[in-house]
C-alpha cells in the first residue's frame, strides 16, 4: 500500500509533507477577536486543508501535529500563567448526529492530543468533555456575528455531574478549564461555551484553537 498524499498540499507519497508540517510548527500563535482566545495559525491553506481532512475525511493521522499546534495556542493564551495550576482542556461539543456522520468526535480527539502535547512540555493537562448541546441550533453558514450570537445563546450547557464543580469528576478537581476548538470565526461559539461554564461555576481561564479566520485573527506565520 502506498502512503496517502499530503492532506495539506497534495504532495504524493507522504502523509504530511515537511513543508506543511513546518507551517503548523512555526506559525506564531496570537490573539483572536476575543482577547482571551488565541489561535495557532490563520485559517488558510494548508492549515485549512489539514483541518478539513481530519474533521470531515477522518484523516486521524493528522491529530498529532494538529494537537501540537493546539497545545502551542493554549500556552500562548495562558502566557506567563502557563506553568501554574493544572489545566483541563474542555472541547467544544459536537452534536450526536455530527459524530455519527463523521465516525469520530474531531474536537474531543484534538483536545486529547493537545493535552498530551502539553504534558510532554511539562504542564499538568487533561482533557474532558464537560459541555453538551441543550437545544438544536440553526446552520451557522451565512450568518453574521450578531446572528450567530442570537442563534447560539443558551444552546450549550454543562453536564450535570460537573455542575457542582470538578470535585465530582474523578481526578479533575482543582483544574482550570481551558476551552479548545479547531477553528474560531466570529467567536460566538466560544463565547456561548464560556457563558455555560461560568453559569455552572466553572469559569474558563482562556480559550485556544488550531486556526482562526483572517477576520477573527491576528496570527501570522513566522518567516
Amino acid at each position: 500500500m502506498l502512503p496517502a498524499n499530503c492532506a495539506g498540499c497534495g504532495t504524493e507519497r507522504t502523509q504530511l509533507c515537511p513543508a506543511c508540517r513546518h507551517v503548523l510548527a512555526t506559525a506564531l500563535p496570537g490573539p483572536t477577536l476575543l482577547p482571551w482566545a488565541h489561535a495557532a495559525a490563520p485559517y488558510t491553506d494548508p492549515v485549512r486543508q489539514l483541518l478539513l481532512a481530519h474533521k470531515e475525511r477522518g484523516a486521524l493521522r493528522l491529530v498529532g501535529p494538529l494537537g501540537e499546534a493546539l497545545g502551542r495556542a493554549v500556552r500562548s493564551a495562558l502566557g506567563a500563567r502557563a506553568g501554574g495550576a493544572p489545566l483541563l482542556l474542555v472541547p467544544m461539543p459536537s452534536t450526536r448526529a455530527a459524530v455519527r456522520a463523521r465516525g469520530h468526535d474531531p474536537t474531543l480527539r484534538l483536545a486529547g492530543a493537545a493535552a498530551r502535547s502539553l504534558r510532554r512540555a511539562g504542564l499538568d493537562a487533561r482533557a474532558a468533555p464537560l459541555l453538551r448541546h441543550a437545544r438544536p441550533v440553526a446552520d451557522q453558514t451565512g450568518l453574521n456575528a450578531a446572528e450567530r450570537r442570537r442563534n447560539l445563546h443558551g444552546a450549550l450547557t454543562v453536564l450535570p455531574r460537573a455542575r457542582t464543580g470538578l470535585g465530582s469528576l474523578a481526578g479533575l478537581a482543582g483544574r482550570h478549564p481551558i476551552l479548545v476548538d479547531d477553528l474560531v470565526t466570529t467567536g460566538a461559539s466560544l463565547a456561548e461555551a464560556a457563558r455555560a461554564l461560568a453559569d455552572a461555576g466553572l469559569p474558563a481561564r482562556a480559550a485556544a484553537t488550531v486556526a482562526a479566520t483572517v477576520a477573527a485573527a491576528s496570527v501570522h506565520p513566522t518567516g
